[in-house]
């Protein structure tokens, strides 16, 4: 069961995994050694599942977004799978869902350019059967980010 302390030393790890454990066991009012020992349980039950470095997409010359909504014919479990493992490769698209709806599957791909898209579209239809692709390209991001709300964790 999660408390307040251990709920805002999740927020504040969102915001900048790299903080010191004096910095964030100050911020949260408890001696560095009994944060760590909570980071510590976190971590073991999973509510932590790992800590990373989000880079500037500008600087890693990815500025461009592009969704690919994906419409297929198959839905067997190894179908699937060869999805799974064809989009894998593909170190570009950095989310998939599988859908409700109108569509089956969302990718959500960044890029160098627009026209780099074709690159992806072909790689990926290389490898797996599909009935329909249609692209959208993000004009604007309007909101971005990796936190989540913690206050409905337990």
């Amino acid at each position: 069961m999660l408390d307040d302390r251990d709920r805002r030393i999740l927020e504040l790890l969102q915001a900048d995994a790299g903080i010191s454990v004096t910095d964030l066991a100050e911020k949260v009012a408890l001696s560095v050694s009994a944060c760590s020992r909570r980071i510590q349980r976190l971590e073991e039950s999973g509510h932590i599942a790992r800590r990373i470095v989000v880079l500037d997409r500008e600087k890693m010359g990815v500025p461009t977004t592009v969704f690919a909504l994906i419409k297929t014919a198959h839905h067997t479990d190894e179908w699937i799978e060869a999805f799974r493992r064809a989009i894998s490769a593909i170190p570009e698209i950095v989310e998939a869902h599988r859908l409700t709806g109108n569509h089956d599957y969302i990718l959500k791909i960044v890029l160098p350019r627009v026209e780099h898209y074709d690159v992806i579209y072909k790689q990926i239809v290389r490898k797996i059967e599909l009935f329909d692709v249609s692209a959208s390209i993000s004009m604007e991001l309007l909101k971005s980010g990796t936190s989540i709300p913690v206050v409905y964790a337990d």
